[in-house]
């Protein structure tokens, strides 16, 4: 299974693909196709870490507590 940063890279390699618009339809397409499952796997990880990540806030008696992260 590819990192997220590979599949970050591979997607965007295909966008500059696409973008050049001189490949075949049936290129396209597939090439579209892998695009469109790369971004949702690269959506997946990040959900999935923007669930992990906590804001460490400092009370007023010095200690420390973790509060979830700020949602969208």
């Amino acid at each position: 299974m590819a990192t997220f940063e590979e599949s970050l890279k591979q997607l965007e390699k295909i966008v500059d693909q696409l973008e050049h618009g001189d490949l075949p339809l049936e290129e396209s397409i597939r090439l579209f196709e892998d695009g469109v499952r790369l971004s949702s796997s690269c959506k997946q990880e990040l959900d999935a870490a923007e669930g992990k990540v906590q804001i460490l806030m400092k009370e007023r008696d010095g200690s420390m507590r973790a509060e979830p992260f700020p949602g969208k």
